[in-house]
C-alpha cells in the first residue's frame, strides 16, 4: 500500500532514513563507489527538505521510498528505493506507475547510477529516453532520464 509520508516527522524520517541506507549501499556496491553523496544524506536533511516522499507498506513495513519534486509541467523522481529485503517484488514498478498517474505532468525526469542496471532497466522499460551521461563530483557515473507524457 503506498502512503503519502509526513516527513518532517523525526520518526518518518528515520524510517525513511533507514531504507536509504539499505538501499543505497547496495547502489554502491554496485557502482563500485567508496563515497557515495546519497549515504550521508542524514534523517534532519530528509525532515528539512521540500519534496514529498511517498512509502510502500508491506507487513507493517516500510519497504519502498519514492522521492518527488514537481513544479508546473515537470515531475522530478529524486529518488526510488526499495529495501533489498523486498527487491524483486515490484514495489518499484508500482511506486513509478503510482508517480506516472498521479501527477498531471507533462515531463517526468530522473537520474540514476549508469552501473545501476536494475534501475536502468526499469526506467527504459517504461519509455523514459536517456537524455544524457555525466560524471559527478563524487566520481560517479550518472545518466539522465525523460519521459514526455
Amino acid at each position: 500500500m503506498i502512503k503519502l509520508l509526513s516527513h518532517a516527522d523525526p520518526f518518518t524520517a528515520d524510517l525513511i532514513y533507514q531504507v536509504f541506507q539499505v538501499s543505497y549501499a547496495v547502489e554502491a556496491r554496485l557502482l563500485k563507489s567508496n563515497d557515495f553523496p546519497p549515504l550521508k544524506r542524514t534523517a534532519e536533511d530528509i525532515r528539512q527538505d521540500r519534496t514529498v516522499f511517498y512509502g510502500f507498506w508491506k507487513h507493517e513495513k516500510l519497504a519502498g521510498v519514492m522521492e518527488i519534486r514537481s513544479e508546473n509541467t515537470r515531475t522530478h523522481i529524486c529518488s526510488l528505493t526499495v529495501d533489498p529485503d523486498y527487491f524483486r517484488q515490484g514495489i518499484a514498478v508500482t511506486l513509478l506507475e503510482f508517480a506516472l498517474k498521479s501527477y498531471p505532468s507533462e515531463r517526468f525526469t530522473v537520474e540514476t547510477g549508469l552501473g545501476n542496471a536494475p534501475a536502468v532497466s526499469l526506467y527504459e522499460n517504461f519509455g523514459f529516453i536517456r537524455q544524457k551521461t555525466y560524471m559527478t563530483e563524487a566520481g560517479i557515473e550518472k545518466v539522465a532520464f525523460s519521459l514526455q507524457k
